[in-house]
This record gives structure tokens, sequence and C-alpha cells, in this order.
């Protein structure tokens, strides 16, 4: 398998890692941006907006809508600082946003964790394939559901 070698980045360093990839792109790191990214980078599960929304909207003392924090996700996974798990409408923040690559998700049908994993090669064959039967501006995603290996275990 051929793959990425980055750092994961957690915590502070995410978080500060996240707002210059954003202000580097030509956005605005708003308190409610941050607020989106941190609670996104709590969850150890993918989120929905409404998942989010809740927890800003606990922290802030008031309601935050839930199309209000879509927007901020959509942003988010166009400037790489997130990827929406396609098959659960949610979203995980992306632990190294300075890295542009195609995503496999392992998601996790009993737990709900989701691991993220990199082949360049399976994603590349997948363009290609694409690209030959006439697709422009690919995109691949590939989301494979079974049980990790603590659930398995279990």
């Amino acid at each position: 398998m051929t793959g990425h070698l980055h750092h994961d980045l957690a915590g502070e360093h995410l978080i500060d890692a996240a707002r210059q990839a954003l202000v580097a792109a030509g956005e605005q790191w708003t308190d409610m941006r941050a607020d989106v990214f941190e609670a996104l980078t709590t969850r150890a599960t993918p989120a929905s907006a409404y998942d989010i929304a809740e927890n800003v909207g606990t922290v802030r003392g008031k309601r935050v809508a839930a199309n209000t924090v879509y927007r901020i996700l959509d942003l988010f996974v166009r400037a790489n600082l997130a990827r929406r798990v396609e098959s659960a409408n949610a979203y995980v923040a992306n632990p190294h946003p300075g890295c542009r690559h195609d995503c496999i998700f392992l998601i996790c049908d009993s737990c709900g964790t989701v691991t993220h994993l990199d082949d360049d090669r399976l994603t590349g064959s997948l363009r290609e394939a694409a690209r030959h039967a006439g697709f422009a501006d690919v995109r691949p995603v590939v989301e494979i559901r079974g049980l990790c290996s603590r659930c398995a275990a279990a």
C-alpha cells in the first residue's frame, strides 16, 4: 500500500494549523468557526451538524442553528480542515489540514469510530478508471463498513 507519511495533529496544535490553513485560503477564522472546529475535534466519532450545533449552543449559552453549522462545515471541507463521511452524513476533523489527498474511511458498525486510511495506489486507480469512463474532476469517496479491531475482539 502506498500511503502518506504525515504527522497527525491534535488539540491546540490541530486548531492552530486549521486556523492558519483557513486564513491562508483567504477566509476569516471567526469565533463561531473556531467553536465549530473545536466541537468537531473533541468528538470520538463523526458528528452531524445537529450534534455540533447542540454542542456549540451549550458552550455559547444560546441556540445555534444547524444551517449555520452546515455552512461552516462545507467551508471546512472545501478548505481541507474537515472530511465528510458520506454514508453517515457526518463530519470528522482532518488531523493534517496541510495535506490534500483522497481518504478511505473504515467505519465501525458497532461503536461508530472512523479510521482514516491513505492508499494512493487504490484511490489513484479509482481516479484513472473514472477518467477512462469519461468523468472529469473526479473525487473518490471510499467508505468501508465493518467492525474495528476492538469491537471484533469483544
